[in-house]
């Protein structure tokens, strides 16, 4: 048994090649492949290495996607370093690949020994699948990575009681410590060790920032809107079953060291960033301490719960981007996915936003089972209808999956809507669930919706407000990112992981 201060621990990402592209795999609620690669830090994992490195810990960051090395280079890494515990997130459509990779690790002699674990919303949800399809030693459920690792590690390394939501092998039986249990206090997290979890890789390939080297923070997980459940359709419902949030002083000293390192621009991935008197309390201390004038927020919101004087403070706390699900312009939709807003509360929110001198992005879904040509030509209609008004100024479309664990796909099975269980199709490259639109009609119509924003008022407004470099280069990443994402809506074929 290892102490604890020689104990190694690698936060893996395997590489994946692939024809479809680069996969977005870290930190992502849904999943695409990539022409045009974004790269997301992964904010939690990024907690576990932190809070490993402070227990004594030796920590290898080894994210193979963004440092771009190929599988002999990944594996040479592992051979160099010689880890006691390799800690990789999962999600449904790379799940397959892992196993298989799991697999090889396990069949190699000087890898054996290897322990390895699995987190992720699709082992949340099925973490059975994944014992009986690889060799994998435990399986954490939840999506408190950071604190999990850290009891696993203090289990192996000092025989501590492992934590419930964790599944291992007991001999040739698969046993596990009960349903996880979201207790953790985040009062408790550090702050990141950027340098450790090597932040540069993730500060320039991001479509979101504006102003590079930007960053990611994530100080709530995950999402207040939880009226039954929060969104039928989001995977980290089921990680994060309730919504909880670190102190605004935390968030405040995560912002004092991204100014030290150069950061221009911070983007908060918690699900929805917390309001009331958290962010309240958050945008004085903004102003207080000058923040506001070095560094620029972004984060995700809900187009219900900010007033039009919410908005100015924002804009005046300096924040920029915010990101608004919009997902459908159908009110039936809405109510389906259990949103809790209706289509003209888009309208208001990205209005009150602009007005106060904010940029506002909106993400829409195609490919409803309920969903007629009819409705979904709505939301086209709609997000073009808010461009010309220059209500937003960026967008994303996608095609609608039912991840495991999501009360989306406890719909699909009790309506029979899913037409596959090969996880390896739930890339939202085409329909997993069955619609009255074409497959064909789904894919043009996630092309319509990026073809919105193409009409003359919008691209005239555009030209007329450059008004620095940061601007001309921030259009031109824009318009590569939409011209990549029109591609990504095409089939393409995998390669195989050592076969």
């Amino acid at each position: 048994m290892k102490k604890t201060n020689s104990f190694k621990v690698m936060i893996a990402y395997p590489p994946l090649p692939s024809d479809k592209g680069v996969p977005l795999l870290s930190q992502n609620r849904q999943f695409q492949w990539f022409h045009n690669p974004t790269y997301i830090y992964p904010v939690v994992p990024a907690y576990a290495a932190t809070m490993l490195k402070n227990a004594g810990c030796s920590v290898v960051w080894a994210d193979g996607i963004a440092q771009e090395l190929s599988e002999d280079e990944y594996l040479n890494l592992i051979t160099r370093e010689k880890p006691d515990l390799i800690a990789m997130e999962t999600k449904t459509p790379v799940i397959k690949r892992h196993w298989q990779f799991i697999n090889y690790l396990k069949e190699q002699k000087k890898f054996k020994d290897i322990k390895i674990v699995l987190m992720g919303d699709h082992v949340t949800a099925l973490p059975k699948e994944s014992m009986e399809n690889c060799q994998v030693d435990f399986i954490i459920c939840g999506g408190d990575y950071d604190f999990a690792l850290l009891n696993l590690v203090d289990h192996l390394s000092k025989r501590k009681k492992l934590e419930k939501g964790v599944w291992y092998r007991a001999g040739k039986r698969v046993k596990n410590t009960g349903p996880f249990q979201v207790k953790h206090s985040l009062d408790e997290l550090p702050v990141i060790d950027r340098q450790l979890t090597k932040w540069q890789l993730y500060a320039y390939k991001n479509g979101n920032y504006k102003y590079t080297p930007g960053a990611y923070t994530m100080i709530g997980r995950d999402c207040w809107w939880r009226k039954n459940g929060g969104c039928a359709f989001c995977a980290w419902t089921t990680l994060f079953p309730t919504f909880r949030v670190a102190p605004v002083a935390l968030m405040i000293k995560e912002v004092e060291n991204l100014i030290s390192l150069g950061v221009r621009e911070i983007f908060d991935d918690t699900g929805t960033f917390p309001i009331g008197r958290w962010l309240y309390q958050f945008c004085d201390q903004m102003i207080e301490k000058g923040y506001n004038k070095k560094v620029v927020i972004s984060c995700n919101m809900r187009a219900k719960g900010l007033t039009k004087e919410d908005y100015q403070l924002l804009a005046k706390a300096g924040f920029r981007f915010l990101l608004y699900g919009l997902e459908s312009a159908s009110q039936k939709t809405l109510d389906m996915i259990g949103k809790g807003i209706t289509p003209a509360d888009m309208i208001t929110a990205a209005q009150w936003a602009k007005e106060a001198g904010l940029d506002p992005h909106v993400t829409c879904m195609v490919g409803y089972p309920w969903e007629t040509l009819a409705q979904a030509q709505k939301t086209v209609a709609r997000t073009r209808e808010l461009f010309d008004k220059g209500y937003i100024d960026t967008l994303q479309a996608t095609i609608i999956i039912p991840y495991p664990g999501t009360r989306l796909f406890k719909m699909c099975e009790k309506n029979g809507w899913l037409q596959t269980k090969d996880w390896d199709r739930y890339d939202m490259r085409e329909p997993i669930m069955t619609s009255p639109i074409p497959a064909a009609q789904i894919h043009k119509l996630t092309q319509d919706i990026y073809k919105s924003f193409v009409t003359p008022r919008f691209i005239l407004r555009k030209i007329i407000s450059i008004r620095s470099w940061d601007d001309i280069k921030f259009l031109a990443r824009g318009a590569k990112y939409v011209l990549a994402h029109l591609r990504d809506f095409m089939f393409h074929k995998t390669r195989s992981l050592r076969t």
